[in-house]
């Protein structure tokens, strides 16, 4: 439907501004001199919207048909993170998804970035530049898939948005005595499992979803989706048969570890299974929170525990390469943060070696 405004200058000067709206394209505007001009360049537009020969694609390609078809074929192969892309995408199809492919462009991009931003999560917290490249990256996931697979495009549009910057990656790591404060915590604590759920994520730099989805033996039907693995106590190891990045991951478990997981040892099921629902990891949050607050350790996450295994290890001389096999990342840009940890480290393999070859 196309409309023409009248508009009078604060020196008097009269224009036209013709604006043109079409369901699943942008509005169209433009400005003339001449009301007849501005219905003329109305009428044209809104022929050629209706022909499909203002953009390269035909109406029939909307950014939700796009979606629902990625959610539909792609998505399933996803792994444990099948979930929150179509959380995000789902996100996407509510914003644009009336619009054409084609008529995708970075300016629109752009108005749903900062939506994003100043939008909240659904505990209620605003959401991080960290979570909204995140969003970004799986649109784009998806118009790839409309270029490459169901050749809807000739480029993708997402790749020329600017995305937000992120803050320098967070390394919060305990302290020997804020450690020894909080495995005493833990161990006081009324949750039953705590002390070796805190226990095994500071030693082996497990991630949380991999901890409580653990299971004592192999399932019947493994998991769809998440992250789960299995206790090898023979071994002494953890298989994680699924994990964040899709790769099967195998763990040795520390002496002490393996230790506390003897004392409570089972025959089948979760390690940590919930008490209202066996089936179900328990939830670990409240009594987790509680330790901190028993030992006095503020700005914590739990996340920060793998964090501080990290930590740990490139202070032991571990290298950055090894801290990402052992952390399971694929590339060493995310462990790059704990390299000033390793710098001695560092300084003693050129000393050794220079001892070695110099006079």
């Amino acid at each position: 439907m196309a409309f023409i405004e009248k508009r009078i200058a604060k020196d008097g000067t009269v224009s036209y501004r013709a604006q043109v709206r079409l369901k699943g394209y942008p509005s169209q505007t433009a400005t003339f001199d001449r009301k007849t001009d501005a219905k003329q360049w109305a009428a044209d537009t809104e022929s050629a919207l209706r022909q499909g020969r203002l953009f390269k694609t035909a109406k029939k390609h909307l950014v939700s048909d796009l979606i629902d078809s990625y959610i539909k074929h792609v998505i399933p192969n996803k792994g444990s993170q099948a979930s929150h892309q179509q959380t995000q995408l789902l996100w996407w199809r509510d914003a644009i998804g009336a619009y054409a492919i084609d008529a995708v462009s970075p300016t629109l991009l752009a108005e749903c970035r900062d939506t994003l931003l100043k939008g909240a999560t659904s505990r209620g917290d605003s959401r991080s530049p960290a979570t909204v490249r995140r969003y970004i990256a799986a649109l784009s996931h998806a118009f790839t898939y409309a270029v490459r697979v169901l050749e809807w495009l000739d480029n993708n549009p997402v790749k020329r948005l600017e995305k937000p910057s992120e803050p320098k990656g967070r390394v919060r790591f305990l302290s020997d005595d804020e450690r020894e404060r909080l495995f005493t915590a833990c161990r006081n604590s009324r949750g039953e499992f705590l002390y070796l759920y805190v226990l095994m994520a500071i030693s082996t730099g497990m991630r949380q979803s991999e901890i409580l989805n653990l299971y004592w033996s192999m399932p019947g039907t493994p998991p769809d989706g998440g992250a789960w693995g299995v206790v090898m106590m023979k071994e002494r190891r953890v298989v994680l048969h699924q994990t964040k990045n899709n790769e099967r991951r195998v763990i040795p478990l520390p002496a002490t570890v393996a230790a506390e997981l003897e004392s409570i040892k089972r025959d089948d099921g979760l390690v940590f299974p919930s008490a209202t629902d066996p089936a179900k990891p328990m939830s670990m949050r409240t009594a987790f929170e509680n330790a901190l607050k028993a030992a006095q350790i503020d700005d914590f996450r739990f996340h920060d525990l793998r964090h501080s295994c990290a930590s740990y290890l490139a202070m032991s001389g571990a290298s950055l390469a090894e801290i990402a096999e052992i952390l399971g990342h694929k590339t060493l840009q995310m462990v790059k943060r704990y390299s000033h940890f390793s710098d001695s480290h560092v300084a003693g393999v050129l000393e050794r070696m220079n001892a070695k070859i110099l006079p």
